[in-house]
């Protein structure tokens, strides 16, 4: 019997025992394949988490960001210690004793554990911030024993691999708060508009109490969980000491007070110059400019681009006016509940007719009493329309009770009446010497039309393209001094049918002086020009002029038949300003990656060696010139010459009292389908165009001097108030002669023949019309007096405005 119980124990003990090894087998085996493929930790020595490009103006100003994640990477010493000690007394306040797991804290998860399964609650981790960084960047969001132990295992090699600082600075970077913010940097931004520096020690300690599960402490949903969270944070530093208690309770009376939204950036006046940045970007640097956290450094003037944005607003909406009230966009019942109605209608809009953000002041109105306009405004307000806004409505389609409109308050009582514009534009403000774009606006409201107009939409010129023509004929033998004839012609068109373009003011003048040809816009002039130089040596001159990549020869394309986007012909008008160079125009200045390396830069000048030299007290080492030349100095300040007239006496004669030297060129097409005027100072051009998406007539008479002209007035005024006004740069070799009233510039051996003027009579007044009997060529004797004294210019006959084409 003894035996046999023996027996048995031993047999019991073999199975133990082989139960143990097969156990311990496959333990071995389960962690074999567990972390067979565990990293080691080191690459995180070089990790760089998603970033977020940011977006930059000439200025410093930020502008936008694009990014996959939006974050911006902050390095350690750049995060304030009271914000990276709110994160530890919330997460890890041991943080800096451990080895990478805190055995002591994990006992105490453990045990709150058996507490939340018997109640139901959601298990505590109990990881340090080390083993967070382990699960964010290495592995997944599994709850699983396996996941735990490869945390524990990776946060120990963490520990060997990084320093303490290192591993604080990933976290910190890249964890989830939020508001769609990825590290502290994003989410102090997003959260509260500042930089991290920027935060008061309340601000802090919410961010630091985020981690927990950033949805349920958010304050514009839950405002009561956020403020006792971030008051437990408070707590807690007090308790490690890292603040005084007297400094935690004074921040806990701090109101928690975070932006209605994240915003992309504080500035919101460039949306169209942001997106065209993102697709420029992209083509140089790929999908990398959405992880890779490059700075991107624009050419953005944000002052000019505000006043840009405003500009076109007020400009388009004021042609609105002009074409008269369109109607409501709703009508429903008066009743108590209007309000929640009325909004339910404006969701059903199509995006166009929805009021802008852009204008924040307008908002929902309903008609309570069409007959006195009286109005109730969806923020409680009542009153009236005020008379002239009731006035416009009435004279076309008029109100009607429960109609819904838009409206902002003037005064208490008052009330304007608003309509979203049907039509559209784009506005071009370039730097003529650099090709910088310092503002440019793609539309009416970007935030009803994502379509930037401005590099997007080709539109026929016009007469806006003429200077050019008239550029080429001063290249090719024509002066200042010559004359052009304005007669009918006919001719065959590219169709095969007779062509016979006509003047705006469908009249003919005879021969002219050349420079009335564009000052007054004349077609038949500018026709009979092109026959003279050769339409294959006019098309080609607008290509290498950077206008179009390629031209037909074509005699229509000279009254601006072709397509252009504003982008790049108001571009080309530098080259009159800046004495003949082609610029690039570019709006990215220069790009830097995450360390600070410039890997982009537009400017590609080398400096010479001298640059770096110490200064030896002679000249200055000179960069080239910017550009190609395309056009000779003296041709480029002729045309310049000739478009300062066009603001003078011709067809932009309403410009004229700007208080600055200013030239440009209206351009109206066929119909009236497109308005364009195109101007410079001595420091900027500028570009506008007007015209209705669909390529719809704008209405009778809505010319370039009507529709666009006012707009670029409006923007130059403010752009140049408070400056000295500064003249155009005059070629070095040109010479000067007054021809019929009107300093003109030669080259060299081109001046007319000098024919004295008679005493009596003085200078012929440049707008008398040439009589047959007096009809000059190039090579004729030509009345001038010397520059040093010139004659007052002739006023501006009235009938000479009108030509726009």
């Amino acid at each position: 019997m003894q035996k046999s119980s023996e027996r048995w124990f031993s047999m019991a003990g073999v199975i133990a025992m082989t139960c143990v090894a097969l156990a311990g087998f496959a333990v071995a085996i389960y962690a074999a394949w567990l972390f067979h493929d565990l990293p080691d930790g080191s690459e995180l020595a070089d990790f760089h988490p998603v970033t977020s490009a940011r977006v930059f103006a000439w200025d410093g100003t930020l502008i936008g960001q694009y990014g996959q994640e939006r974050r911006i990477y902050v390095p350690y010493n750049h995060i304030p210690p009271l914000q990276r000690e709110a994160f530890m007394a919330a997460e890890d306040r041991s943080f800096f004793q451990h080895n990478g797991v805190d055995v002591s804290g994990l006992s105490r998860a453990m045990l709150k554990n058996v507490f939340n399964l018997l109640r139901g609650r959601r298990f505590e981790g109990g990881s340090t911030i080390t083993q967070q960084v382990a699960k964010n960047l290495l592995l997944n969001n599994e709850r699983t024993l396996g996941r735990k132990l490869k945390e524990a295992i990776l946060a120990r090699r963490l520990e060997k691999n990084l320093s303490k600082e290192q591993i604080l600075e990933l976290y910190l970077n890249d964890i989830y708060l939020g508001y769609r913010s990825y590290g502290v940097g994003a989410a102090a931004y997003n959260y509260f508009g500042k930089s991290l520096d920027q935060l008061s020690l309340s601000e802090m300690a919410f961010l630091g109490a985020l981690p927990k599960g950033p949805e349920n402490y958010k304050p514009s949903t839950h405002m009561a969980a956020a403020v006792a969270r971030r008051n437990w944070v408070l707590g807690e530093m007090a308790k490690d000491g890292w603040v005084s208690q007297a400094e935690a309770h004074a921040a806990m009376k701090d109101p928690l007070v975070i932006q209605a939204k994240p915003l992309r950036a504080k500035y919101q006046d460039a949306d169209y110059f942001v997106s065209e940045v993102e697709l420029r970007s992209k083509r140089l640097f790929n999908d990398a400019i959405y992880t890779d956290g490059y700075y991107i450094k624009t050419t953005l003037d944000p002052k000019l681009q505000t006043m840009a944005r405003a500009a076109m607003m007020n400009g388009l909406e004021a042609y609105d006016r002009r074409h008269g009230w369109r109607g409501a966009w709703g009508n429903i019942a008066v009743s108590d509940h209007w309000a929640a109605d009325a909004q339910a209608v404006e969701d059903q809009l199509p995006p166009s007719r929805v009021a802008p953000s852009e204008r924040p002041d307008w908002q929902i109105g309903q008609i309570v009493k069409a007959s006195t306009g009286s109005v109730r405004a969806i923020d409680g307000g009542e009153g009236t329309i005020k008379a002239d806004d009731l006035a416009w409505a009435k004279a076309t389609r008029g109100l009607k009770t429960g109609d819904l409109v838009y409206v902002s308050k003037v005064s208490d009582g008052v009330y304007s009446l608003h309509q979203v514009p049907a039509v559209n534009g784009a506005l071009v403000a370039i730097d003529p010497y650099s090709g910088r774009i310092i503002a440019m606006v793609g539309g009416y409201s970007y935030s009803l039309s994502k379509f930037n107009r401005a590099t997007q939409a080709s539109r026929q010129p016009g007469s806006a393209i003429k200077p050019f023509v008239y550029a080429v004929a001063l290249e090719n033998d024509f002066t200042p001094a010559s004359i052009v004839d304005d007669s009918p012609v006919s001719m065959m068109g590219g169709d095969g049918k007779l062509w016979t373009p006509e003047n705006y003011e469908r009249d003919f003048l005879g021969p002219q002086p050349i420079r009335r040809g564009i000052e007054l816009s004349r077609n038949l002039m500018t026709i009979h020009l092109a026959q003279k130089v050769g339409i294959q040596k006019i098309t080609q001159g607008i290509v290498n002029f950077g206008v179009l990549d390629s031209m037909p020869n074509e005699m229509s394309m000279v009254l601006g038949a072709g397509e252009v986007n504003p982008y790049r012909l108001t571009n080309a008008y530098s080259i009159f300003v800046n004495g003949g160079y082609k610029v690039k125009p570019h709006m990215i200045a220069e790009v830097e990656d995450r360390d600070g390396h410039v890997v982009y830069k537009a400017d590609e000048r080398v400096c010479p060696a001298a640059c770096t030299a110490a200064f030896d007290g002679l000249e200055s080492p000179r960069l080239p010139r910017i550009g190609t030349p395309v056009l000779d100095p003296i041709s480029a300040y002729q045309i310049n010459s000739f478009l300062q007239g066009v603001t003078i006496r011709g067809t932009a004669a309403a410009a004229r009292n700007m208080g600055f030297p200013i030239g440009g060129k209206t351009g109206t097409t066929n119909d009236y389908r497109s308005a364009w005027f195109v101007g410079f100072s001595a420091d900027m051009v500028v570009g506008v165009f007007v015209g209705f998406d669909d390529n719809r007539s704008l209405g009778n008479h809505e010319t370039g001097a009507v529709a666009a002209l006012p707009i670029w007035m409006d923007f130059m005024k403010q752009a140049h108030a408070g400056k000295p006004a500064r003249d155009f740069n005059k070629p070095r070799d040109a010479v000067y002669a007054y021809v019929n009233g009107i300093e003109e510039a030669f080259k060299p051996g081109t001046v007319p023949k000098v024919q004295a003027a008679p005493d009596a009579d003085g200078p012929r007044p440049y707008l008398n019309t040439w009589t047959d009997d007096q009809q000059n060529d190039a090579d004729a004797p030509i009345t001038y007096v010397p520059s040093e004294d010139p004659p007052p210019p002739a006023e501006p006959n009235a009938r000479n405005g009108k030509n726009q084409f």
